[in-house]
């Protein structure tokens, strides 16, 4: 096995455990509310990093696996519903994430939606994959965010992404 098809399918399972993470969380949690605060009340850093997701971990329809990075822990993604037709030849995934940090913090999620191009009848790469922090237990309670995901995801080998974005966390008393 070449080390370049080794990437690829670490990067494929990767991406399946991501996706499976994310839609795992659709509907596994509370929907926690922020806590209104004002500019001066929050505390905002750039993130980064990658996940490595297989599906299967918890069920067909949901991935699990090691997040790195500022967000280091563990994520699932849990397909709330079929894939559907989006604009333009695009397939829509729906997604809810769930993240623990490496200290045992979950950070919760809205819904999300993966925008896609297929690039086979398994393999499809993210046009648009927006997820929205919504608070969160331990240093993430109150905190909000945004991440981008880009990668692609093949529902058959698996996948690997890279997430980016800001977290702004509730100032604590």
């Amino acid at each position: 096995m070449t080390l370049g098809r080794i990437a690829r399918i670490a990067l494929f399972a990767s991406l399946a455990v991501l996706l499976s993470a994310f839609l795992a969380s659709s509907g596994s949690h509370p929907a926690a509310k922020a806590p209104a605060h004002n500019d001066w009340d929050r505390r905002c850093m750039s993130v980064g990093g990658s996940i490595i997701t297989n599906f299967g971990g918890v069920d067909a329809n949901t991935t699990l696996g090691p997040a790195t990075g500022d967000l280091r822990g563990a994520v699932a993604a849990t397909l709330t519903a079929p894939p559907s037709p989006g604009p333009n030849g695009t397939i829509l995934f729906h997604v809810q994430h769930h993240w623990v940090t490496e200290s045992g913090d979950n950070i919760y999620f809205d819904p999300a939606v993966a925008t896609t191009v297929p690039l086979s009848q398994t393999r499809f790469a993210f046009v648009s994959y927006p997820a929205r922090i919504i608070g969160g237990t331990g240093r993430f309670a109150g905190a909000t965010g945004d991440l981008t995901n880009i990668g692609e995801a093949d529902l058959q080998a698996g996948t690997a992404i890279r997430y980016s974005g800001q977290v702004c966390f509730a100032e604590q008393d």
